[in-house]
């Protein structure tokens, strides 16, 4: 690969500072997001650059963007740390957790409900159960005959009448 001159060096830097601001100001691509491969895909350079590379004689030295990748590690913290999200995505993750909480706590309301209207329906039909059973008993004994007493008939006096 050709190595880089300084002027391609500089055309580099500003397109990434340019990329940077773009990123920083909350104006993602679709699918972007707040990190390097986002960064290098806007500004048109390719990701090596931004990492530590080594020697022949395995010794690191800096990648030629090495120093801009720290920056924009350090500005996207700073946003964050401020409150002002930088990738849209964060922001809606935090949206779904509070929604998911919200929705967990609504569902918990709704099986204790759910029990406690199940437990009045079993006490509500064993009691018509048991009200039934007492009907037909109650029905059962006035057809048999066995304490029901034959009343007079209307025309001789009752016991004990003061006619």
């Amino acid at each position: 690969m050709a190595r880089l001159t300084e002027d391609d060096k500089a055309r580099n830097e500003t397109a990434i500072r340019a990329a940077m601001e773009q990123i920083l100001s909350g104006n993602l691509p679709p699918g972007g997001k707040a990190d390097l491969k986002t960064l290098a895909s806007l500004a048109g350079v390719t990701r090596t650059g931004f990492y530590t590379k080594k020697n022949h004689d395995g010794t690191p030295r800096p990648g030629a963007y090495q120093h801009l990748a720290e920056e924009f590690g350090r500005r996207v913290r700073q946003l964050q740390d401020a409150g002002a999200i930088v990738d849209p995505r964060f922001a809606q993750i935090e949206r779904l957790k509070a929604h998911n909480t919200e929705l967990r706590e609504r569902v918990t309301k709704r099986d204790k409900e759910i029990a406690e209207l199940s437990a009045f329906r079993t006490l509500a039909v064993s009691r018509l159960a048991a009200q039934h059973a007492e009907i037909e008993r109650l029905r059962k004994q006035a057809t048999s005959g066995e304490n029901v007493r034959q009343l007079p008939s209307a025309g001789t006096a009752p016991y004990g009448s003061c006619s």
